[in-house]
């Protein structure tokens, strides 16, 4: 088995703003989407993210579904330098997004900041000097 992320899906109280944060927001492009759909998925580089509303997926994983954002977990979009956290930390922000923690320099030497989208998930844009993980 090839270990890798290949698609995450965020269980979103409200589609259609989730899904015009990442389309128009932040530029990402969705995938077969014909308005009207309440699924979409946008391609990354190396994986899937999924937009799915909130209650159909608590349903769908028999998780009970009491009002709560989901939590417990990142994302995490890495990038080549400082510069570029400094910049997709802006864009996410200008989007829409909530800034949790501004871009700094992090205790293992990297260079990061955390944002948390409309519905509350959290991403990390990171740049990690010591391996490239963009």
């Amino acid at each position: 088995m090839k270990a890798k992320i290949s698609l995450v899906t965020l269980g979103v109280r409200d589609f259609g703003r989730a899904f015009a944060f990442y389309r128009d927001g932040l530029g990402f492009e969705a995938h077969h989407f014909t308005e009207g759909d309440d699924f979409c998925m946008f391609r990354m580089e190396g994986s899937w993210l999924a937009l799915f509303p909130h209650d159909q997926l608590a349903a769908d994983t028999g998780v009970e579904d009491d009002g709560r954002a989901p939590g417990g977990f990142t994302l995490a979009h890495n990038v080549g330098s400082p510069q570029e956290v400094d910049a997709v930390f802006a864009q996410a922000v200008a989007a829409g997004a909530r800034a949790m923690k501004a871009p700094q320099k992090t205790f293992w030497g990297g260079y990061a900041g955390y944002f948390a989208d409309p519905d509350g998930c959290l991403w990390e844009v990171a740049h990690n000097p010591f391996t490239d993980l963009t």
